[in-house]
């Protein structure tokens, strides 16, 4: 049973405005860079990023365009366009759909400073041809006690979409567009540092924009016992999850705990756990492109057919489908 205290927690955790849980995760995130690069380079060019799923990528584009190919995904990013990729993993920039891309680590780089570098492929380029110039930073992002959080954003988080509501961001994308594009001395700091403001500000517009219908599951987070469970889940999405190891997780019984959780998140447990490993799944394929034996252990399903059987269900669409194959 919940005990006085816990209930007042939970009655306050439920008034607590939006604005505030959106001051406490961006209070609580920590982004910060681990290495950064800028990079000048002629068409025709592809660079191949394979960044850990435990970090995210930052690109800005000083000079384009430059396709962008995540997956089955590709989108152009015009001069001046950053995007921030929180989950990382393997992806390419493309000076156009049909070229090779080689892994951004192969190509040599100078050292500029303590993890910054320079890639410059731009010499004895034909007259007319204008180079590519981007920045690109990789960084730990961490998001504190809301890491779960982290499942529901985009894979691809772009600038564009928030300027019209935030046009205080302009002023840094062309400061960043300066840095990039003159042979300034301190550049590669204030490049670096601009970026983990831009990374920042692109997060918060997707949490204030986009999180409006998550409202119940931020709630359920803030509540320490059900946030416990969440969070647990999260962190193991493969385990033998029932109503039982739930609620123990939660120090309660299977009724309660069923009660309440049903109605912070309008969900039955189990049916959170499937909602979690469909979309994690939907992730890992598209993105990731793991195999569907691997997905189905990570998942925890006893077999290739059986989570095949389950996706199709959640999704109208067989693993094969979902990955266009």
């Amino acid at each position: 049973m919940f005990d006085q205290k816990s209930e007042i927690e939970a009655t306050q955790g439920a008034e607590t405005s939006s604005s505030e849980w959106i001051n406490e995760l961006l209070l609580g995130m920590r982004l910060s860079g681990l290495s950064y690069r800028r990079v000048q380079m002629a068409p025709p060019f592809g660079i191949r990023f394979d960044t850990d799923a435990s970090c995210a990528q930052f690109h800005f584009v000083a000079q384009g365009p430059v396709l962008l190919r995540l997956g089955d995904d590709e989108q152009i990013l015009a001069s001046g366009d950053a995007v921030l990729l929180p989950r990382g993993g393997q992806h390419c920039l493309l000076s156009s759909p049909e070229v090779q891309s080689r892994d951004i680590e192969q190509i040599d780089s100078l050292p500029l400073c303590n993890d910054f570098s320079c890639v410059d492929e731009c010499v004895d380029i034909p007259d007319g041809v204008p180079p590519v110039r981007l920045f690109s930073g990789c960084m730990q992002f961490d998001l504190g006690g809301m890491q779960p959080l982290m499942t529901l954003m985009p894979a691809v988080m772009h600038v564009g979409t928030l300027l019209s509501r935030y046009p205080e961001m302009l002023p840094m994308l062309e400061a960043m567009v300066r840095e990039a594009s003159l042979e300034r001395a301190g550049a590669a700091g204030i490049l670096s540092r601009l970026a983990d403001v831009v990374a920042a500000s692109i997060v918060r517009g997707w949490v204030e924009c986009d999180c409006a219908d998550i409202d119940g599951w931020i709630e359920a987070l803030r509540d320490p016992r059900l946030g416990k469970v969440i969070a647990a889940v999260h962190r193991e999405p493969g385990r033998d999850w029932t109503v039982a190891a739930m609620a123990a997780e939660m120090g309660c019984s299977r009724s309660v705990f069923a009660e309440r959780f049903r109605g912070s998140l309008g969900v039955s447990p189990l049916g959170y756990v499937t909602q979690l490993r469909m979309r994690l799944a939907t992730q890992w394929i598209t993105e990731r492109q793991l195999s569907i034996d691997q997905i189905a252990w990570r998942l925890g399903y006893g077999s290739q057919a059986a989570f095949s059987r389950a996706f199709k269900r959640a999704t109208g669409k067989t693993p094969g489908e979902a990955r266009g194959g």
